[in-house]
């Protein structure tokens, strides 16, 4: 039987799954990909997130946090919003939140303010956090130096960034995700050299699906949407690109998902 992994990564509540959100549940299953983390990206998202989770305890969990391209829609109530959701026994973490200025759909002055105030509300309630940074590295970690005690408790998802980069976040002490985006002979080929120097413990691994579909799987899915099962693919090509076993990567990955998000060993 091949082992258990975890996505850390899922937006569930995309629309996208709307239509076969049990089947998409049932085949990461098959393939041993439980549980799954379903990541808020807005109040909203969030709400809808732990709502869904609460239906599969065990199975499913899911973050609450405000993306940076969002942020400009928070408010007074936001963090009171957060701070119940994160109350909820399928929350594990505060996120996604971060810094995004590849796309800047919210100016940077106010995505550097409510990436602060996630960070606090994350050190005040002690959770982890699931974290975005995109071309922002600088303001990124001068924010989380801001926060020391945090960053040990840190993920950086959806890590893309360049080995200068990873080695900053490596040697603060930061978790690293590692998406389908490795599979990218196009934008993705210096994550395959990268990715050996993550060490197993601060590993773990996420479809970041619907988005960020494996380009070199084969056969391609006909819609092109990713879905959790095909992180099996992922782990095959992340232990390939670290010369270790597959069962050695996905055992690693998954003991550290689990200790990081404080998800119950019997689940």
């Amino acid at each position: 039987m091949s082992p258990q992994i975890i996505d850390i990564g899922v937006n569930l509540t995309n629309r996208s799954f709307h239509k076969d959100r049990e089947e998409v549940l049932a085949r990461a299953e098959a393939e041993g990909v439980t549980p799954l983390i379903i990541t808020g990206t807005s109040v909203a998202s969030s709400q809808e997130a732990a709502r869904y989770s609460e239906l599969y305890p065990g199975k499913l969990y899911s973050t609450a946090g405000v993306h940076p391209h969002d942020v400009k829609e928070c408010g007074e109530g936001t963090l009171e919003r957060l701070r119940e959701l994160a109350a909820l026994p399928q929350v594990v973490a505060i996120g996604e939140c971060g810094l995004d200025y590849n796309r800047d759909f919210s100016p940077r002055d106010v995505q550097r303010r409510w990436f602060r105030e996630q960070v606090r509300l994350a050190e005040e309630i002690c959770m982890p956090l699931f974290l975005h940074e995109r071309d922002a590295h600088a303001d990124f970690a001068a924010i989380m130096r801001e926060h020391p005690a945090m960053i040990a408790k840190s993920v950086v998802h959806c890590f893309t960034g360049t080995g200068e980069e990873l080695h900053a976040y490596l040697g603060m002490g930061f978790h690293i995700g590692i998406t389908g985006w490795i599979c990218d002979e196009r934008r993705g080929q210096h994550l395959r050299e990268l990715v050996k120097d993550i060490p197993l413990d601060r590993l773990m691994i996420e479809t970041d699906a619907p988005y960020l579909t494996p380009r070199d799987m084969r056969p391609k899915p006909k819609d092109g949407r990713n879905e959790p099962a095909f992180l099996t693919h992922i782990v095959k090509v992340v232990a390939s690109c670290m010369n270790r076993d597959e069962e050695e990567v996905a055992r690693a990955t998954f003991e550290t998902t689990k200790a990081f998000f404080h998800i119950d060993s019997e689940n």
